[in-house]
């Protein structure tokens, strides 16, 4: 039977083998979390900038459709005015 002092070394070995392997597998899942958490920024951008077109446009409709009831208004006050 070997002595305890001789087992040592191989032990010790042996624990930063498996520490080595830990760490690479623990960097290879932060590699991968990182990746989703990448693709996950890049959706919610792009439906960022889906909202502010949508907004956008919402605005543009509503302004041209109040500037038509102005005109509208506008016209119906001559119309009044005329009678």
């Amino acid at each position: 039977m070997s002595e305890p002092k001789d087992m040592i070394i191989p032990m010790l070995k042996e624990m930063r083998a498996e520490t080595g392997d830990l760490r690479t597998e623990m960097k290879d899942e932060f590699a991968a979390v990182k990746k989703r958490l990448d693709t996950i920024d890049g959706r919610q951008k792009s439906f960022n900038n889906a909202l502010t077109a949508d907004t956008m446009m919402s605005r543009f409709v509503t302004g041209d459709f109040e500037e038509r009831i102005g005109a509208l208004e506008k016209k119906v006050d001559q119309l009044i005015k005329g009678k």
